[in-house]
């Protein structure tokens, strides 16, 4: 008996001690907030990159495929959902669902999610996904953000 109250503290204590990952910054230098809407483009010095939207592929509309935008145009909004909804900031190398705010002509969410695309022939980000509800049928929905060194 005495065994198992030790090892149980033990693992309380370990599991409380774990380090906290950093918390993503945007390109303010700000931290990342959950629900809070976002654009992403890629680092780009000229500019004219565009953002991530929904692109078609192969004169196809649906599935949403995400993608780059041409030239100037920003790209949609977005938001990311922690795995903890109690969570407010997102943090790097841990699960977070991302959306695009509005709606699409797919009459789909907005969620992204990871699956194989047929007029790819290959895996692709899309929307379709399931917000939330985390599981092993919901795998190919969830996203981490790692930091990268580029160079």
């Amino acid at each position: 008996m005495k065994t198992i109250i030790l090892f149980s503290l033990a693992f309380i204590f370990t599991a409380n001690s774990a380090p906290v990952p950093a918390p993503v910054l945007d390109t303010k230098g700000k931290n990342l907030r959950a629900g809070v809407k976002y654009r992403v483009k890629p680092e780009d010095g000229d500019g004219y990159i565009g953002g991530l939207s929904l692109v078609e592929v192969r004169n196809m509309s649906c599935p949403a495929v995400v993608g780059q935008a041409p030239g100037l145009d920003k790209g949609l909004w977005l938001t990311f959902t922690p795995v903890n909804p109690k969570e407010r900031l997102i943090r790097l190398s841990t699960d977070v669902n991302i959306k695009f705010s509005g709606s699409n002509s797919c009459n789909e969410s907005n969620v992204w999610q990871l699956k194989y695309h047929e007029a790819m022939k290959q895996y692709a980000v899309i929307v379709g996904g399931v917000e939330g509800n985390p599981g092993p049928k919901t795998l190919n929905n969830w996203f981490k953000i790692e930091k990268g060194n580029f160079t």
